[in-house]
């Protein structure tokens, strides 16, 4: 029982309970409403992380968000990932978040491969994003974390456009 609250208590200290630094924007439905219009474009992509003796982790079954890239946005990815398209999953922080953010987005599912797709998405900028974690369910220390990249769309496309969400 001690042996777990001194790993428990590292954790702690090592950042596992990181809280999100505030953003001076404020979120703008108006800004983030092309989200909800319907369009002709498709974002297909891949999930996944390689991990140091270059085995290849799929982010299995998890959830994708398509997000405006709106001003809020930008302040928040910026302050959470600073010059990273990776953030280990300790270090996500759990803070609130505007309650209309979540509303003015989108989210799919990937497959066990780690595929996804998004259809009818309307032009504009948006941030792709999921996680990546692997280890036993119910172990204190669990590897891998959050990914995303950035995507345009013009309108003009005819191909689907690709993401590849590997943090790099």
């Amino acid at each position: 029982m001690i042996k777990i609250a001194c790993v428990l208590g590292l954790a702690a200290l090592s950042g596992a309970c990181v809280a999100q630094p505030p953003t001076t924007s404020s979120f703008s439905a108006e800004e983030a409403a092309f989200i909800r219009k319907t369009g002709t474009g498709v974002i297909v992509g891949h999930a996944f992380r390689t991990r140091s003796k270059g085995q290849v982790v799929n982010a299995a079954g998890e959830v994708v968000r398509l997000i405006p890239a709106t001003a809020y946005a930008r302040e928040r990815f910026s302050s959470i990932f600073q010059k990273t398209k990776y953030l280990p999953h300790w270090r996500y922080p759990n803070g609130q978040i505007d309650p209309l953010y979540a509303q003015f987005t989108r989210t799919t599912k990937t497959t066990a491969r780690g595929r996804f797709s998004f259809d009818n998405v309307a032009p504009g900028t948006y941030f792709v994003a999921t996680q990546v974690i692997w280890g036993e369910e119910d172990a204190i220390f669990r590897e891998g974390g959050t990914v995303y990249d950035e995507v345009t769309l013009t309108g003009k496309e005819t191909e689907p456009v690709e993401v590849i969400l590997s943090g790099h």
